[in-house]
């Protein structure tokens, strides 16, 4: 019987491919109306993304670029949508 190992699927950017590790991890939700990506604030979650980073970093990146990458990305944003409303 053939196993195969399921594969991430192919990103084309290095900011693409931190946004599919934290998504992954957990570090990152989309809002279900508008779909801009949210900080879940999640400790354990961007350590998860983190070692992601340093142990699977894509091809012909360094682990220490890809962990500048998702830190980078996790900096840019923020834990609220834009597009909605403010709470009262």
């Amino acid at each position: 019987m053939l196993m195969t190992k399921e594969r991430r699927p192919a990103i084309r950017t290095l900011r693409g491919w931190a946004i599919s590790v934290l998504h992954e991890a957990g570090a990152i939700r989309e809002c279900e109306e508008h779909g801009w990506a949210q900080d879940r604030a999640d400790p354990h979650a961007r350590e998860r993304a983190f070692e992601t980073a340093r142990q699977d970093p894509p091809p012909g990146v360094s682990p220490d670029e890809a962990v500048a990458e998702v830190r980078q990305v996790l900096d840019s944003i923020g834990d609220t949508c834009p597009d909605c409303p403010p709470e009262a």
